[in-house]
């Protein structure tokens, strides 16, 4: 990030670049005073940095990402640090029915739309103002998804306030209105490593997840609509245990590590830990609470060291997770799941907060 910035609370926009549309995108960069700062790009909504403090006062970057906006256009990249919607996860056979009605979706995995289809909110260019209040920093994006992009109805209006504050916490914020009955799935897809991003992988890095059960999925990830009880296998968090402990285990064999939804306990009390994450080498810690019912956790398994990030590092295989919270996978096709309904006139609220130490 650009030098120097201010050891308190405050908020500084820059520009990040142009897009071929000519769409201009900014980077608002938050600070405070314990050497956090937090870098998010327009384009995407997205985290594009997170820099914290270790044990020793050392800080890093615990964020993959890009240096550049072009390396954020590439499709293949567009979800890294991004606000995903209208609906994150999966959607099987990109359809869905509604009050009657049967309304096809941009499929692009497979026959199944994932995170929201061809063009989800992670490549829009989102409006944005900063946010300066007596305890946070922050900034406040919205975007318009007109009625049918990628299929969903509805004119949907969304709004998400990233906020930091003095004691570490970057508070994601979203809320939405439709003048249609729609469906809706927020989240954010940062790739977090705290080691720091592209410093080697996170299989030492210990992880308690606070859920039971996993949503079981098929072979494309598709939820079946049963739950899963995780006690004594390799998807039991519920004491911490190192990322690569199970990652080779034969029920992860297909897609390589992680990549499953967790049912939180306590879903919807944000003052419950729902999961922490622990680098023991350097001491540095997240947390996260969420009023979402589940977490998708993802451990990089496409990743090959082929792909290069900020600072020129090759981001490797298991070289990151992810903590999506959200609502559970395919949910207009499970109706015991919790609903992703939102009615016309209603309003669709989220929050989750992550939470760094030390520092």
């Amino acid at each position: 990030m650009s030098e120097p910035l201010p050891d308190r609370l405050a908020v500084i926009r820059e520009p990040f670049g142009t897009t071929p549309e000519g769409g201009r995108v900014d980077r608002y960069v938050l600070t405070n005073r314990r050497g956090m700062r937090v870098a998010i790009v327009t384009h995407g909504a997205r985290i594009q940095a997170i820099e914290v403090p270790d044990k020793n006062g050392h800080t890093a970057d615990v964020v993959l990402g890009f240096d550049r906006l072009d390396d954020y256009l590439d499709a293949g990249n567009s979800y890294f640090g991004a606000t995903i919607g209208p609906f994150a996860n999966r959607i099987a056979g990109a359809a869905f029915e509604l009050g009657g009605r049967s309304y096809r979706l941009s499929a692009n995995e497979n026959g199944n739309t994932l995170h929201g289809g061809e063009r989800g909110f992670d490549r829009q260019v989102w409006a944005a103002v900063p946010i300066d209040e007596n305890d946070t920093v922050g900034v406040e994006l919205t975007h318009l998804s007109p009625d049918g992009d990628m299929g969903f109805p509805g004119n949907l209006a969304v709004t998400l306030r990233y906020t930091l504050d003095n004691a570490n916490n970057l508070r994601l914020h979203y809320s939405a209105v439709a003048d249609a009955d729609t469906v809706i799935n927020l989240t954010n897809h940062a790739f977090f490593n705290l080691a720091g991003a592209g410093n080697g992988t996170i299989r030492e890095q210990l992880a308690m997840i606070h859920g039971e059960h996993v949503t079981a999925v098929d072979g494309a990830l598709i939820p079946t609509g049963e739950l899963t009880p995780v006690a004594g296998g390799a998807m039991d968090f519920t004491r911490p245990k190192p990322f690569g402990r199970d990652i080779a285990d034969d029920a992860l064999s297909a897609i390589g590590g992680y990549d499953h939804n967790w049912v939180l306990a306590g879903a919807g009390d944000l003052n419950r830990l729902a999961v922490r994450a622990v680098d023991p080498a350097s001491g540095r810690a997240l947390e996260m609470y969420s009023t979402e019912p589940g977490v998708q956790v993802y451990t990089g398994n496409d990743f090959d060291g082929s792909l290069i990030g900020k600072n020129g590092a090759a981001y490797d295989c298991h070289g990151a997770f992810t903590l999506e919270a959200q609502h559970f996978p395919d949910t207009p096709h499970q109706p015991a799941f919790p609903g992703t309904t939102l009615a016309s006139g209603e309003k669709y609220t989220q929050t989750t907060v992550y939470r760094f130490t030390p520092g």
